[in-house]
């Protein structure tokens, strides 16, 4: 059914698997037009196990109390009896609990605030009793969002249903209209919309064939005073006229701000509203601020508005603001709506302000003050500027389309050509990364004439897409100039399947996406330009021109040219607080083989972006903090960092950043053996590095894939999932990451019997370690040599590649060489040494959280002689390290969709999760898990 996508159907399966050990309840409640009917018709119809009762209330029928209830009743073939609201409660409890004794039964309540009052008390009473007692029933009662929950039902569990992500709105276009319509009208619709589901096919059906296909231009606004009021107009027939106009003010002050509330003393005395009153209903206060409990509603109020009583608020509310900073550019902003067609001064003075605001108030400011120039050139450069704005915000599709609007007027080269700049730095961060750099190529040559660093900076924006895209040979064509065309002396140019190892680190060249130097969003430090020295390159900044020099002596395989210039931009990043140096700093720190720099570097550029509320800035900078713990083996902190960077991607549209956090977590999950969380994560990195070229991210998450077949005892499945993107050939991996796969390649080779297949990646792989890049490679090196040498000769290389080890940080990559050479001398029964060193191994993976690596040692040690393992802490200690986080935040009092969230997975695989958790806990419910958590936490037993 329209609307039910996989987040409500997870939210509806969830609850009807419960039923199967006891009952829940939930209010479903939501915006206008969000579904709450079909939501319930999707439940009834998904329901198996038992009966269905649906029940509605009929508003045009003057009903007396409880005949509501007395309809429930006679479904049951029962009735009410005595009088009191606790009586009928008790009474429809019975019902419940009889109808239930059978079979697990559903009851689909739909709008349940159209009740009487006692009605309404003796289910929530009834509801209540459901919840405590674990009778096997299901109860779903609708109420609308843009009120409070009455109060008989105010006690019970909300299930709030939130707005369509993009992507499944995006999929209801395309049902709706069977694919006939152009992308770029998907787009507006979706964006419209904002995940109303009921507006999203007013607007649909709105439309025109021609205007559908792209062939006519759309309406405008699309969603017009109209359409809105199709889907919310009723909820505003009730309001009292003295209270209309306090709507009318709140939602002028919300349209200002571009946030969901509005200061409320402000609303107030522009309202004229004088002492505080009640406030209707569609309103909520909280910590001085209004909003509307349905931002549709609020939509809906202002654009059904007369034009006149629309101005007449705005002006209100500029009357009622002074001083400068935000508050001068809200009040000019109210001031622009209050007059009609062109106002030049008044938009160069809104220009002017907007300069002291905020991303997002200053995107709205520049967008408002475009619209009422005259001069076009000036226009299409106010969009430019705000299209700035709101990829800083982290808005990348408002982005792209005031570019789209910039595009299509008459501006001169150098407008045109910071549009194109733009437009690539969007497409590197959400969009087909060729794309991207076919953007910043033209806006290259746009620039060039007239703005040299500009220039320069595309260029290193377009070296950042061929980087991101795996090709070496378009990022060094990009740098070629005729200053630029010899290679560094006796090293070949990277092509193909070369065999040079280039020098780069995940989140290295290609974690340079984003915005650029000098406040122009980009490509981003990571790529690398023409030289800046020679005759006819293009002249760029110190900080730039290192970066770019660094860059492309690495891609020549140059790491002793590269140190130099890498390092001082380390250095200049660090001396400053400007985020966009910071994050520079930070990718070259990564390639510098530096993580300690590169985390200081990240974290610094987090708080700076932070500070200025640039949320695009924000998933770049937890991206380079969880590759950096990843490169010191801190595993469990780079999972922290990417699921908070996966949450700011999602939340900012940056779907090529989401998904290298996604193969950040896909590692991380290999390592502590959860298989199921990394075929996730693995599949989520996969759908958008094929959609959009990503070959870094789909080198890494194939090599997480690999990485948990090998810790689940399946080097076959490993070595034959590896061996395509570690050795030569059209297949093998992004250029800058494949070298990194190939100490599980090795290994899995040779415990598959395989270990000449291995021998000649283990060569590619000494030049990448002997670069010093990576601090772990002499010693994986070593452990790569040991599996491959002559069985009476890999001991000595064991033990070197042990003392290796000791030079750098990380329990998870010295505990594999201990388990591999425990094995090693178990199987030439020197019995003693062997189980030490999987003694040693099996602490190592315990401390790293590496749960299926840690049996895999125990299992050795056993097989050698070793007397079973200390006892674990309590039964917690039989669950993996997902299994436990999980049970300790459910034991918390957190709801399967608030782990998935925390977690960054999806609640199915939650619920997976807690299924095998009671059933090796051997607990029945909620309430025995959270005895059992508490348990060993209060005694200090903490596994």
């Amino acid at each position: 059914m329209t609307g039910q996508t996989t987040p409500r159907r997870q939210a509806v399966h969830r609850l009807l698997d419960g039923l199967s050990t006891g009952g829940d309840v939930r209010v479903v409640t939501g915006e206008p037009g969000c579904g709450r009917t079909a939501f319930l018709e999707y439940a009834a119809g998904s329901f198996r196990a038992g009966p269905v009762w649906r029940v509605r209330a009929d508003p045009g029928r003057a009903a007396p109390p409880l005949s509501g209830l007395h309809t429930l009743l006679r479904t049951a073939g029962r009735t009410a009896r005595g009088t009191g609201d606790g009586t009928a409660g008790e009474t429809l409890f019975d019902v419940l609990r009889a109808a239930a004794g059978a079979s697990p039964l559903l009851v689909c309540v739909d709008d349940a605030h159209l009740w009487d009052a006692a009605s309404r008390a003796a289910l929530g009473h009834a509801a209540a009793r459901v919840r405590a007692t674990g009778v096997r029933a299901g109860l779903l009662l609708t109420v609308p969002g843009h009120r409070p929950v009455d109060r008989e039902l105010a006690a019970l569990p909300v299930l709030r249903l939130g707005p369509l992500a993009p992507g499944d709105a995006a999929r209801v276009v395309d049902d709706v209209t069977g694919g006939a319509v152009d992308p770029g009208v998907r787009e507006e619709l979706v964006t419209a919309a904002e995940g109303n589901p009921a507006l999203l096919l007013a607007l649909i059906h709105r439309l025109s064939p021609a205007q559908l296909a792209g062939r006519r231009a759309l309406p405008r606004p699309l969603a017009d005073g109209e359409a809105l009021a199709k889907v919310a107009g009723g909820c505003l027939t009730d309001v009292p006229p003295d209270r209309a106009g306090l709507l009318l003010t709140a939602a002028a002050a919300v349209r200002a701000t571009g946030e969901p509330d509005a200061d409320a003393d402000l609303v107030r005395r522009a309202a004229g509203a004088g002492a505080p009153r009640p406030l209707p209903e569609a309103l909520v206060l909280a910590e001085g601020r209004l909003r509307f409990r349905s931002a549709l509603l609020g939509r809906a109020v202002y654009a059904g508005a007369p034009p006149e009583r629309r101005r007449a608020a705005h002006r209100a509310l500029a009357a009622c603001l002074t001083g400068t900073g935000a508050d001068g550019v809200l009040a000019l902003l109210h001031r622009s709506w209050t007059v009609t067609g062109p106002a030049p001064a008044l938009a160069a003075e809104l220009a002017a302000a907007a300069a002291l605001a905020p991303p997002g108030l200053r995107c709205r400011a520049l967008t408002r003050a475009a619209e009422l120039t005259a001069d076009e050139a000036e226009r299409a450069h106010r969009r430019t500027a705000a299209a700035e704005q709101a990829l800083l915000a982290g808005r990348p599709p408002e982005a792209l389309r005031l570019l789209d609007a910039a595009r299509g007027r008459p501006a001169p080269a150098s407008v045109r050509g910071g549009a194109e700049l733009l437009r690539g730095a969007v497409l590197l961060a959400d969009g087909p990364v060729d794309d991207a750099r076919e953007s910043f190529l033209l806006a290259a040559g746009l620039l060039a004439g007239a703005d040299h660093e500009a220039a320069g900076t595309a260029i290193l924006g377009a070296a950042d897409a061929a980087w991101a895209a795996g090709d070496p040979t378009s990022c060094l064509q990009v740098l070629a100039t005729p200053a630029t065309h010899t290679p560094v002396a006796g090293v070949p140019v990277v092509g193909g399947a070369g065999r040079v190892v280039v020098g780069g680190t995940p989140g290295g060249a290609e974690a340079g996406r984003g915005v650029l130097g000098g406040g122009t969003p980009g490509a981003g430090g990571g790529g690398a330009a023409v030289g800046g020295d020679a005759e006819g390159a293009v002249p760029l900044s110190g900080l730039l021109r290192d970066h770019r020099d660094g860059m492309r002596a690495v891609l020549l395989g140059r790491f002793d040219r590269a140190a130099g210039p890498l390092r001082r931009v380390v250095e200049r990043g660090l001396s400053g607080d400007g985020p966009e140096p910071l994050l520079r700093s930070a990718s070259a720190a990564l390639m510098l083989g530096d993580p300690t720099a590169a985390r200081r570097a990240g974290a610094r550029a987090l708080a700076a972006a932070r500070t200025l509320g640039c949320a695009a800035l924000e998933p770049r900078a937890l991206e380079y903090l969880a590759y950096a713990e990843l490169r010191v083996g801190r595993h469990q902190l780079a999972r922290t960092h990417a699921e908070e960077g996966l949450r700011t991607a999602s939340r900012t549209g940056q779907r090529n950043t989401a998904a290298h956090h996604h193969a950040v977590l896909a590692l991380a999950a290999s390592i502590e053996g959860e298989r199921e969380i990394v075929a996730e994560h693995v599949a989520a990195a996969l759908r958008t590095a094929r959609r959009h070229g990503l070959a870094q991210a789909a080198t890494l998450a194939q090599w997480a894939a690999a990485r948990s077949d090998l810790g689940a005892g399946r080097p076959r499945e490993a070595a034959d999932r590896l061996g395509p993107l570690v050795r030569p050939g059209v297949r093998r991996g992004h250029f800058a990451v494949w070298m990194l796969a190939v100490p599980c390649f090795v290994e899995a080779t040779a415990l598959a019997g395989r270990p000449e297949d291995a021998a000649a990646v283990v060569e590619d792989f000494a030049l990448w370690a002997a670069c010093g890049a990576d601090p772990q490679a002499p010693a994986q090196l070593l452990r790569c040599r040991a599996l491959l040498a002559a069985p009476d000769a890999a001991g000595p290389l064991y033990l070197r590649a042990l003392e290796r080890h000791e030079e750098t940080a990380g329990d998870f990559e010295r505990a594999r060489t201990e388990l591999l050479y425990g094995k090693w001398l178990r199987r030439r029964r020197r019995l003693r040494e062997a189980r030490n060193r999987l003694g040693e191994a099996l602490m190592g993976f315990e401390r790293c959280g590496a749960h299926l690596w840690a049996q895999q040692a125990a299992a050795e040690s056993r097989a050698g002689g070793a007397a079973p393992g200390r006892p674990g802490a309590g039964e917690l200690s039989r669950l993996t390290p997902q299994q436990l986080r999980i049970a300790r935040r459910v034991a918390e009092g957190a709801t399967n969709r608030e782990v998935a969230l925390s977690l960054s997975v999806s609640t199915r695989t939650v619920d997976y999760h807690l299924r095998n958790i009671f059933a090796t806990l051997g607990v029945r419910s909620r309430v025995e898990l959270v005895r059992l958590v508490e348990q060993p936490e209060k005694t200090g037993a903490q596994p």
